[in-house]
């Protein structure tokens, strides 16, 4: 379903931040504080965060990947409760990606919830595979994780994968803002 205004992804900025924090405390039962994710912009060099922007000012979305070695990490990932299924996270872990693929990564991967089943099937869209799973790796509630990842970033099957989702997300920028 499309969004009914423009939508921009792009770099968090400090200024993101009570907004971003907003969304986390709405999405998690465990939320980061606020000073993490200026902790995380200022101080952590392996870090990148993007933020997906509707109508120009409103963050609806967030996402934040880790650089270690070879391996991009995906640290966190949110979208706001009423802007849900509308292809934001798809377009979030569009940048994700290709900002990995642009920093070196040879793979992505994360950990979701094993009841997380709208995640893993976003995930799974991307070629995500469960490679593992982390017992009691939420401390919440004590929930076991899956361990995902996907094939090499440059790989045929991921470069054709990206392409068509940059395609798909180009068609829909031009149904929003119509």
């Amino acid at each position: 379903m499309a969004i009914g205004v423009p939508l921009a992804v792009e770099a968090m900025q400090l200024g993101d931040v009570p907004q971003v924090h907003e969304i986390e405390r709405l999405s998690f039962s465990t939320p980061w504080p606020a000073y993490a994710f200026e902790q995380e912009l200022t101080g952590n060099r392996l870090a990148r965060y993007v933020v997906a922007r509707a109508g120009g000012d409103r963050v609806v979305g967030f996402a934040g990947v880790w650089l270690m070695v070879d391996e991009a990490h995906v640290t966190t990932f949110g979208v706001h409760p009423d802007w849900r299924r509308q292809g934001i996270g798809r377009r979030l872990l569009l940048a994700l990606l290709e900002l990995a693929k642009e920093l070196g990564a040879r793979r992505m991967t994360l950990e979701v919830r094993v009841t997380n089943r709208a995640a893993q099937a976003l995930y799974r869209g991307y070629r995500f595979a469960v490679v593992g799973r982390r017992p009691r790796y939420y401390t919440d509630d004590g929930e076991d994780a899956f361990v995902m990842t996907t094939p090499e970033l440059a790989s045929r099957e991921m470069r054709l994968l990206l392409e068509q989702e940059r395609a798909r997300a180009g068609a829909g920028d031009a149904e929003e803002t119509a």
